[in-house]
């Protein structure tokens, strides 16, 4: 039976990529609301925008990951994807005093769970 142990340099990385996929995604949303309040841009595009915003964050930041880690990316994603998510609930309900889930809470979950293995996927396979 094969032993596996989770290394500090590999924690390092995790870690690094996840504060830069809030980064991006604060900037990211930054530009929108900067695109909302100077143009016309109908206020219904928000919700898919920050949803799109979340899932190229999660993909941009499980790449990255992957790519240096090399190896099983597809659990390294998915794992960031889930915990990039957790912490965007816990501020988010925090914020709004609200901690139900429901279908759009679970819907991220699986937004944020796929992206991350997808960018995972991409990662390790890229050199």
């Amino acid at each position: 039976m094969e032993e596996t142990s989770i290394s500090p340099n590999i924690l390092k990385i995790f870690f690094k990529n996840l504060g830069i996929e809030f980064l991006l995604s604060i900037i990211l949303l930054v530009i929108l609301s900067v695109l909302l309040s100077t143009t016309s841009l109908n206020e219904n595009v928000i919700n898919p925008s920050i949803i799109f915003i979340s899932a190229f964050s999660i993909l941009f930041g499980s790449f990255l990951s992957s790519k240096k880690i090399k190896t099983k990316g597809i659990i390294i994603g998915a794992i960031q994807g889930i915990i990039y998510m957790l912490i965007l609930y816990l501020i988010s309900s925090f914020s709004s005093m609200n901690f139900s889930i429901g279908t759009e809470s679970i819907t991220m979950i699986l937004i944020g769970v796929v992206c991350g293995a997808l960018g995972g996927i991409i990662g390790v396979n890229i050199k």
